[in-house]
């Protein structure tokens, strides 16, 4: 068979695989990933449908390209600014002491000398970036506190390849003098320096202009250029592919042609981050495996252990929570793409034999494939009781509208605000709410409101007007009790919980109170009518005989008391008076009073 036939062949087996395996494992609750990984096996090096699974490796990584070129389109400068602490701090940390732990384990194991065994403990102390971020990607937790912690770590992996990478070359003694890991440092600097420069300068007006043609397929092309481009430059450079990648979608993150740009992207990461997790599973050699099996299953499982144990007690140590530190302690056990790269060239200088450099490749192959799988199991030892919390990142806040709570009752209540060409800036303390709305195109805030600071950062100050819209009575009254003593000139619209609520409320001097029953109660009640025969018209000044009532009989009780008003109730169905004159007398022995009401109504 001719060569681009193998490769059709090969390209309808890739696909394939993904369309059978990733319905089945998802339906298992085992996750895409999963299946990807089995699916490479299975077509590699069960069936041996596919030979090549390094050089399809090789293209597949621009699924991880592309993926982090979106995560950067996420991430303002401002924002990875605040996030410089964990990316250096926690970063480093963990790579230093994972890497100095697992070197440890490999020379008292005494199948490296002292050089491989740094090269294999640092090169184990990198984690999966395409793993643990389709992992959360496909939980919605890219943006959560220990998501981004998580991203953090692995930013700063993508970072240490250079100086890895440069050690290789030290260890190996065959560098051309003590300045070539200093220029080749030099060189990264200068590269990224480039990125930032060129992004801020030459991208937007790049986009500019293609827009102007109107050219749709041209965008497209603009958008891949520029993600392959920058990715092109960070790896002459030393970096990786993905770190250009990144750094171009941060650049662009400002930009008016994000969403466009995100849009027109996502199609190809998506395809090509699943043929990268097939190829891994395409390139696993069972043979090796196999030969080494018991050293493999002792080996694979402490290794996790140990990193993840390192990175649980550091997250701990740096202030993350138990939850959030166990989720990422099960996130990032794994080996990297990068280990990939460090042990084959570590085997090709002579650091360590290429079959043993192969078998730590088939390790970090296998612990990937782990992965899923503990994450999963991670959610056995998280805290019920504790809160999920996401970053309080208040970018871009402020409006004429600061809403408080997103549920059922504030989603509709800013449907009619949007409309209306309002901006509103909503907070929020559900995490999943958050999510949930993200996935909608809401720019909502996670924020606790009955925080003074977090009303300030939402832009408080700027509103014209304050809805809270909480769910529970006693929130609600923190909320507004806080608004009324440290803003008392800012307008306040309260949803309420019931009656006395409502009451409360107006007590307490706010500007419009709503119960969250009253609407659709009134609503309802109309429909019902119809349905019985009374016309649409009388139906609903009905339904306004009713809302007045019930303001008289609510302004009652506010003054006299709850118990004020009563004789304004309807407790039996109204017979005597009509709201309307009828055309014939009423029935003096109909039995039935609504049927009167319709009666009377219908011939109006």
């Amino acid at each position: 068979m001719s060569a681009p036939n193998d490769l059709f062949s090969e390209t309808i087996l890739l696909l394939g695989g993904a369309v059978v395996a990733a319905p089945i494992f998802k339906k298992l609750g085992l996750g895409t990933v999963l299946g990807y990984l089995a699916a490479g096996i299975v077509i590699g090096p069960v069936f041996h449908g596919i030979t090549d699974g390094e050089q399809i490796l090789a293209v597949a990584e621009l699924g991880v390209v592309f993926l982090l070129f979106i995560i950067g389109l996420e991430l303002k400068p401002s924002r990875l600014w605040q996030m410089r602490r964990d990316i250096f701090g926690l970063g480093t940390a963990q790579v230093v002491v994972t890497g100095l732990a697992l070197t440890g384990l490999a020379w008292f194991s005494h199948v490296l000398d002292w050089r491989g065994s740094i090269v294999a403990g640092f090169g184990l102390a990198l984690s999966s970036t395409a793993f643990a971020m389709q992992i959360l990607e496909g939980d919605g937790d890219v943006n959560t506190r220990y998501g981004q912690r998580s991203f953090s770590m692995l930013l700063f992996q993508d970072l240490a390849i250079v100086p890895l990478l440069a050690l290789i070359t030290v260890l190996d003694g065959s560098g051309k003098g003590s300045n070539a890991p200093l220029s080749d440092f030099a060189v990264a600097v200068g590269a990224v320096a480039a990125m930032i420069v060129m992004g801020r300068y030459l991208l937007t007006p790049l986009f500019q202009i293609i827009a102007r043609t109107g050219a749709r397929e041209a965008m497209i092309a603009a958008a891949l250029f520029v993600v392959m481009g920058s990715a092109s430059l960070m790896q002459l450079a030393g970096l990786s592919m993905a770190m250009g990648a990144f750094l171009s979608g941060v650049m662009l993150a400002e930009s008016s042609y994000r969403h466009e740009l995100e849009a027109d992207i996502e199609p190809f990461r998506g395809v090509l981050l699943a043929i990268f997790f097939i190829a891994v599973g395409l390139s696993l050699e069972l043979g090796v495996l196999l030969d080494n099996a018991l050293f493999v299953i002792v080996t694979v499982p402490i290794i996790m252990a140990v990193k993840a144990i390192i990175i649980y007690g550091l997250c701990r140590i740096s202030g993350s929570p138990h939850n959030d530190a166990i989720r990422i302690a099960f996130l990032l056990p794994q080996g990297g793409e990068f280990g990939f790269v460090l042990f084959t060239t570590a085997g090709v200088v002579g650091l360590m034999s290429t079959s043993t450099a192969s078998l730590l490749v088939a390790i970090v192959t296998l612990s990937m494939a782990l992965t899923p799988i503990g994450a999963a199991l991670s959610k056995r030892l998280l805290n019920g009781d504790e809160q999920e919390e996401l970053d309080e990142d208040f970018e871009g806040a402020g409006a004429d509208v600061l809403m408080v709570g997103f549920s059922r009752f504030g989603q509709i209540a800013a449907q009619i605000l949007l409309a209306g060409g309002r901006s509103v800036t909503v907070i929020d303390f559900s995490a999943d709410r958050i999510r949930q709305a993200s996935s909608f195109g809401f720019r909502i805030y996670f924020g606790d409101g009955t925080r003074k600071d977090v009303l300030r950062s939402a832009g408080i100050d700027r509103a014209k007007i304050v809805l809270v819209c909480t769910q529970k009575k006693e929130i609600t009254d923190k909320v507004v009790e806080l608004v009324q003593a440290d803003y008392p000139h800012t307008r306040l619209y309260v949803r309420s919980y019931d009656r006395i609520h409502s009451i409360e409320l107006r007590n307490k001097g706010i500007d419009y109170e709503l119960r969250e029953t009253l609407e659709s109660g009134l609503l309802f009640g109309r429909r019902t009518l119809e349905a019985l025969g009374v016309s649409e018209t009388d139906a609903y000044e009905i339904g306004e005989d009713i809302r007045k009532r019930d303001e008289a009989r609510l302004a009652l009780q506010v003054s006299e008391g709850l118990q004020a008003g009563r004789d304004m109730l309807f407790s039996h169905p109204v017979r005597p008076e009509p709201l309307v004159k009828p055309k014939r007398a009423a029935d003096p022995f109909e039995d039935d009073p609504l049927a009167g009401i319709a009666d009377a109504t219908a011939d109006a």
